[in-house]
């Protein structure tokens, strides 16, 4: 098993992506953090991942709120002693166009996917910094490279990858390494209650054809966490199908 003994904390893991990543870390033999905003969703995936014989905490917390964060990451030292791998998954939209996005659209999902994921590397990166070994990955998105109504999303998913190289520059010298992640169009709740006529405009233009499922997120997640990736950091992996080759 790629993750054996490791422990891992997983934002957005109640759904999706999040989700998927959280069970085949399990699989991989790793105790799992299962955080999310949505309380009730966080425990169920815990509890099942427990049920199937692996190791499970669920966290409940805003990745937007500093003292939650930190709480949050006491929490997975108590339990089992340190992180070694944080998975920044959780992100939000608040689709717009740019003349008609509200400052709360654009506050708010900038809070959720810039500011969380500063602040959850924030309060891992130290304690992976002293034991010498880490993983940081982040989540960034096809939407970075830009996308009609999404001003706000494309501006928090470019700040990820601009994020994810400075640490990776800062902690290296530590044994910690800091990934980012930008899938493509990928069937979650995100993408779900998309008309179909948008997402048939969606995989047209996908070279692969189809749209991905969350499980060949996690697999990328699975490599980039595990020794295998050991001298890959600072790098922007996307997961698209093709779709960034001719953007």
């Amino acid at each position: 098993m790629r993750l054996q003994g490791k422990v891992a904390l997983i934002t957005g893991a109640a759904g999706g992506i999040g989700e998927a990543t959280a069970r085949r870390f399990a699989r991989e033999g790793a105790s799992v953090a299962v955080n999310d905003a949505n309380a009730a969703g966080a425990k169920k995936v815990a509890e099942e991942i427990q049920a199937g014989g692996a190791k499970a905490l669920a966290l409940a917390g805003d990745v937007t709120q500093k003292a939650q964060v930190e709480e949050m990451v006491r929490q997975v030292i108590g339990a089992w002693g340190r992180v070694d791998v944080l998975i920044n998954n959780a992100g939000i939209n608040r689709d717009a166009m740019a003349a008609k996005m509200t400052e709360e659209q654009w506050d708010q999902v900038l809070d959720v996917n810039l500011k969380g994921t500063f602040l959850c590397a924030q309060a891992v990166l130290p304690g992976m910094r002293e034991r010498g070994w880490g993983r940081v990955i982040n989540t960034s998105s096809i939407g970075s490279l830009g996308n009609i109504g999404q001003a706000n999303y494309s501006a928090s998913k470019a700040g990820v990858i601009g994020l994810t190289k400075t640490l990776a520059l800062e902690y290296a010298k530590y044994g910690v390494t800091v990934n980012c992640v930008a899938p493509g169009a990928t069937m979650t709740a995100m993408l779900a209650g998309v008309p179909d006529k948008i997402k048939e405009g969606i995989i047209a233009k996908i070279p692969m054809g189809r749209i991905a499922g969350p499980d060949e997120i996690a697999n990328v997640h699975c490599f980039l966490a595990s020794d295998e990736a050991g001298f890959v950091t600072g790098q922007v992996l996307f997961v698209d199908g093709g779709m960034s080759v001719g953007i």
